[in-house]
């Protein structure tokens, strides 16, 4: 069930604008009774202004009127027409301008320790683009001399569970992991 946007604040109004029981205000709101019942007492909220369900549209009049008259029936929130905010997936994340210039240790590490990864997994977990883990590993890299591979878990790139999960996949999907890895390790 959905809940308001600001369940105190909602739950602040309804208390002192309605005759609704506490266990009808704390299932609306999403609160336990108590704290509903610390509401009413000042004890909890105290100098918060409570918002209008009304005004916002998650509640009618009309159903306020009917749920203080039944005290089993429960309030339920209106159906808006205002499309809901979806939550975004996961998407690129920022990495600091300080750490920047690790990427590159941290694809010659990867390179190195985990060479059962694509490309792809290497790419989504340091952030970085395929053209550069490329010339990374044919050493064409512009600062190829001066790479020193370093684990982008101790760098603070990705998890060690994330570069976990990676590998479990990579080994999963049938590549073999480094120790059994044939080909050659880069220098």
């Amino acid at each position: 069930m959905a809940i308001p946007l600001m369940p105190k604040a909602t739950a602040v109004w309804l208390v002192e604008n309605t005759t609704l029981n506490f266990v009808q205000i704390a299932e609306f709101c999403g609160l336990h009774p108590l704290e509903v019942q610390a509401i009413a007492d000042d004890e909890v909220a105290v100098g918060m202004i409570g918002i209008d369900p009304i005004t916002s549209g998650q509640l009618t009049r009309e159903e306020i009127a009917q749920v203080e008259g039944d005290k089993n029936a429960r309030l339920e929130m209106a159906a808006s027409d205002v499309p809901r905010p979806v939550a975004r997936g996961r998407g690129p994340r920022y990495t600091p301008v300080a750490k920047r210039q690790d990427k590159p240790d941290c694809v010659a590490w990867l390179l190195r320790n985990h060479p059962e990864l694509t490309d792809g997994q290497i790419s989504r977990l340091i952030g970085t683009t395929k053209p550069t883990i490329n010339a990374i590993r044919d050493r064409s890299h512009w600062n190829s001399p001066n790479l020193r591979p370093r684990s982008p878990v101790d760098l603070g790139l990705c998890t060690r569970l994330e570069l976990a999960t990676a590998t479990a996949k990579a080994v999963k999907a049938g590549r073999k992991p480094a120790e059994f890895a044939a080909m050659p390790l880069p220098d």
